[in-house]
């Protein structure tokens, strides 16, 4: 017999099953979607909620624990609790994603409810058990302290200023929704009658798929369908860009790692799904995985795809490398590598399906609504108009929500069974089935005149790209056709190859491939400045690229070029400390290399306000904030009058995917093209006499193919720059990490200095902790225990955002999303060189206060 608990929530008294976890009562018998689910672990803090005033973690504990408890979400706090976070949430920009900051205002509220005058340390103590991937921490507690002020010296909320001009500091436009939880992410949608479905995942990393019994399955009281691959309609394999991922491995096929699916259940309830899973019946022939490249490229090593083990190749060639290294004065070659890395993104995947027209209507959180819409048409056999996809709030992706997940999954069920069907990836699974930043192996000679003058480089490049493409050509390429940096110099000889194992895929990872070949380059520069007998800051200065030079691709550098800009910046901070290190970085902003890449949008006069309609997915990097206040500054309208609208594929034009830093500047142009023509019309008429009209503006970024054949190829039509450093204390621990980042012209200077504080972080884990271990194929890491920083180990970041004006798209505004990460580790590794004189070459590093330390 079951046993009853009462406990009170949010002021009023409810009961419930005693051994029923409170996450579950909060979120499906409450309706409190602010307690968000994101690891069900204990490890993440997104479900923090407050009982009897202490934060604690809703997702492992059993309502047992909080007989006659006072249990409080953010949907609880007083209205006078509820607009001073909200609007110092805004002001310091601590929100982006969204999905981790109820629990952060929780965890503040909790300490600020003790002590109304903390200090910032208390601060980051108070939030330490909550992950944040998106701010690097430091606005979140700019937030709490913001609150305090306000709550303890009742400080009126001020306005925010309607007439918004680009460059000027203005809140995200989604902040009440995502500070209050009301913002609606995929898993808080409710729809009556809706069932659930998962996939049986193989059982070995790589192993022949003899049968599939699924009758017991199908027996079982409540379960709705169990599918194979020979109920998919239309083609089984799909893929980003290349067709080579199974939607289901079919019997008599391989399987390719331990994430691919075998089967689809759906059933009424989670626990008959999961009870109907187990039912399944699979047999394998289990055969010898491929591990790793070496083994996947030995002569007769099994062939994981057709056309063999090699994904793709890049050789680029600039003059003859070999013959100007031999005759450089000076010259280094050194090994390195690089490790597997976990997005690690709060929110887990997850996509609801519904039947719609003789087709489907698909919620989905993803980088592209247009990519999940391609893929699925692929699978289910049907046109683009009987696919719709909307995209709802995306609680971050960093890259790893570009392929689709479980979106495939959830339209097959929906489409096959005409039944609404919610499919969600566990933790475990997510960690495990989507592509991971690439393990790199790069060997690299680098050579300079005696004068510290860089003469060419020569690199080799591995890239274990798991076992599908997903993003690897393209990372492999761009890892390849950044590694030479930036700098003056146009010998280069730089071979990579992306290959195929039975590890999980590897894609696109914020840096897309330029964070590992970043590191080795500058890494092997320090080596190189020390036998000149110069420091590494002006190794870099004298190499600098320089508007009017050209690039190593032979891309002549536009007046936009802002390198020595970076540097100068942070002269004196890098003089003025000694344990410090540095590293530069440039990054393209938009696909390039001959790629058609184009911006969208449409404009639609709605009732005297202005809706953007515009499929750039918003994963918290604050590009749908970015377009209104374009928008709004070019409109010299109040931002009251703009509005921007989810990415939905049946109204919003395809404005690619939200990668490559490509959405401000790309579609940022898009959408000031179509409010210029709006502009106009509004010279003889009134919104009101507009209503119903639409405005279109398109925006192709045109670039050259790779090996053009002209003497300066444009490869991309914008670049980033930046400088970063690291300063050790005298016990090794970091004092402070400094971000120095040419954007073009600032459009939103909060925004932009959010992705820089976010993006070192990420990459100070990706430095010192952060690993993603594999044991013959097989993750070993839980979310816990992924080595992402806490606030309480973060140090502080200062960012110095550089504007220079120089390209035309978007009126000069330049992405930044993804050169934030860049620089960061080699800027890392060398303040440790300085400080030990150890000069490592593996990620992470060892021999810190950070390192793990061994059993």
């Amino acid at each position: 017999m079951n046993s009853y608990c009462k406990l009170w929530i949010n002021g009023e008294e409810k009961e419930f099953e005693a051994d029923r976890t409170l996450m579950d009562v909060l979120r499906n018998d409450c309706h409190l979607k602010s307690v968000k689910d994101g690891c069900s672990e204990g490890a993440c803090g997104a479900c923090t909620v407050l009982a009897d005033g202490r934060p604690l973690k809703a997702c492992v504990a059993k309502i047992k624990r909080f007989e006659g408890k006072h249990i409080l979400t953010v949907e609880g706090l007083s209205q006078r609790e509820k607009d001073v976070f909200v609007y110092a949430f805004g002001k310091c920009g601590a929100v982006q994603c969204g999905f981790c900051i109820p629990g952060m205002v929780l965890c503040g509220k909790s300490l600020l409810d003790k002590n109304p005058n903390p200090k910032r340390v208390e601060i980051a103590a108070a939030i330490r058990n909550n992950i944040c991937r998106c701010t690097g921490y430091q606005k979140i507690i700019d937030g709490i302290e913001l609150a305090g002020k306000m709550l303890r010296e009742e400080i009126p909320i001020e306005e925010q200023e309607k007439m918004i001009k680009v460059g000027s500091e203005f809140a995200k436009i989604e902040v009440e929704e995502k500070v209050l939880g009301t913002a609606q992410y995929v898993d808080d949608i409710e729809i009556d009658g809706m069932i659930c479905g998962s996939a049986i995942r193989s059982k070995y990393p790589r192993a022949r798929v003899l049968s599939i019994n699924t009758e017991k399955a199908k027996a079982l009281d409540g379960v709705v369908c169990v599918l194979t691959a020979a109920d998919i309609p239309g083609e089984n394999k799909v893929g980003h860009l290349k067709h080579d991922w199974d939607t289901m491995i079919a019997v008599g096929d391989c399987t390719r790692y331990l994430g691919d699916a075998v089967a689809l259940v759906a059933a009424e309830t989670p626990e008959i799904l999961e009870e109907a899973k187990k039912l399944v019946e699979i047999e394998y022939e289990e055969l010898e995985p491929l591990t790793c490249p070496e083994d996947a490229l030995k002569p007769g090593a099994p062939q994981l795809h057709e056309g063999g083990n090699i994904l793709a190749h890049e050789h680029l060639t600039r003059g003859d490398a070999d013959q100007v290294i031999a005759d450089s004065k000076y010259k280094v070659t050194r090994h390195y590598d690089t490790p597997w890395t976990e997005h690690a993104f709060l929110e887990p995947e997850c996509s609801i399906a519904m039947p719609f027209d003789d087709g489907v209507f698909i919620y989905s959180t993803d980088q592209s609504a247009y990519d999940i819409q391609r893929e699925c048409c692929i699978m289910l056999g049907l046109p683009p108009e009987k696919v719709i996809v909307e995209n709802k709030f995306v609680g971050g992706g960093f890259g790893g929500k570009e392929d689709v997940s479980v979106q495939h999954h959830a339209a097959l069920i929906a489409y096959l069974t005409g039944r609404v069907v919610k499919v969600k990836l566990t933790r475990p699974e997510s960690i495990l089935i989507h592509p991971k930043r690439h393990s790199f192996s790069i060997d690299l000679t680098t050579a300079c005149d005696d004068d510290g003058h860089l003469t060419a480089m020569k690199a080799k490049v591995v890239s274990d790209t798991g076992a599908y493409a997903s993003l690897g050509g393209p990372v492999l390429q761009r890892a390849c056709t950044h590694a030479a940096g930036p700098y003056n110099y146009q010998i280069i000889d730089i071979d990579g190859i992306a290959v195929y194992t039975d590890n999980p895929p590897a894609g696109a990872y914020r840096g897309f491939g330029v964070t590992q070949t970043c590191f080795a380059t500058e890494c092997n520069l320090n080596l190189l400045a020390e036998m000149v007998g110069i420091d590494p800051f002006e190794m870099r200065y004298r190499n600098a690229i320089k508007p009017g030079d050209v690039l190593p691709n032979g891309q002549i550098a536009d007046d936009s070029t802002g390198l020595i800009e970076t540097l100068d910046a942070v002269r004196d901070i890098y003089y003025s400390n000694k344990y410090v290190g540095i590293g530069c970085s440039l990054k393209n902003a938009g696909v390039g290399v001959g790629i058609p890449d184009y911006g969208r949008a449409r404009l639609v006069v709605n009732d005297g306000i202005i809706e953007i309609h515009s499929a750039a997915t918003d994963m918290g990097q604050g590009s749908d904030t970015v377009m209104v206040q374009m928008a709004a500054d070019n409109l010299n309208l109040p931002v009251t009058k703009i509005r921007w609208v989810a990415p939905n594929t049946s109204t919003a034009p395809d404005s690619g995917t939200s990668s490559g830093s490509r959405q401000t500047t790309i579609t940022g142009e898009a959408v000031l093209r179509a409010s210029d023509k709006l502009k106009e019309a509004m010279k003889d008429q009134t919104l009101e006499e507009l209503d119903g009209q639409e405005f279109y503006g398109e925006y192709l970024a045109k670039t050259d193919a790779m090996g053009t054949p002209v003497p300066n190829p444009v490869s991309h039509v914008a670049y980033g720059y930046a400088t970063q450093l690291c300063i050790l204390n005298e016990d090794g621990t970091i004092k402070e990490l400094v971000g120095s980042h040419e954007v073009g012209k600032i459009v939103n200077p909060k925004g932009a200095e959010g992705q820089i504080e976010g993006g070192m972080v990420m990459s100070l884990g990706y430095a010192l902790t952060e690993n993603y271990p594999l044991d013959h194929c097989r993750p070993t890491a839980k979310f816990g225990t992924l080595g992402l920083f806490r606030a309480d180990k973060t140090p502080p970041i200062k960012s110095i955002l550089i504007e220079k004006s120089g390209i035309k798209t978007s009126r000069g505004a330049i992405g930044i999303g993804e050169i934030t990460s860049i620089p960061t580790a080699p800027a890392i590794q060398g303040a440790y060189y300085k400080l030990t004189g150890n000069f490592q070459t593996k990620l992470p590093l060892t021999d810190t206060p950070y390192a793990k330390k061994k059993k």
